[in-house]
């Protein structure tokens, strides 16, 4: 089963520790977590159900697209990276 993390901030509305995660891919996992986390998903999906625009996805340590990341199949043994990427000047 895949093991997803997320930053501080993020953990205010989802795990806080990292969490083994069914689902054959990044979206099924998230989903997942839904029950026990019910604004997870609004932190992370834009209302198209896209990952939003400062939204950073590593897994098994590569940084992923964001416009592919909920489709990317994980494996039993993927370690999942999320976090809240900052911008600015």
């Amino acid at each position: 089963m895949a093991t997803i993390a997320f930053t501080p901030h993020l953990r205010q509305v989802g795990p806080t520790r990292p969490t083994p995660c069914r689902g054959a891919t990044l979206g099924e996992a998230l989903r997942a977590l839904e029950p026990d986390y019910p604004l997870l998903l609004g932190y992370l999906l834009d209302d198209q159900g896209r990952l939003r625009r400062h939204i950073a996805v590593f897994v098994d340590g590569v940084m992923r697209p964001r416009e592919n990341a909920l489709g990317l199949a994980l494996a039993e043994s993927s370690d999942v990276y999320i976090f809240q990427a900052l911008s600015g000047g």
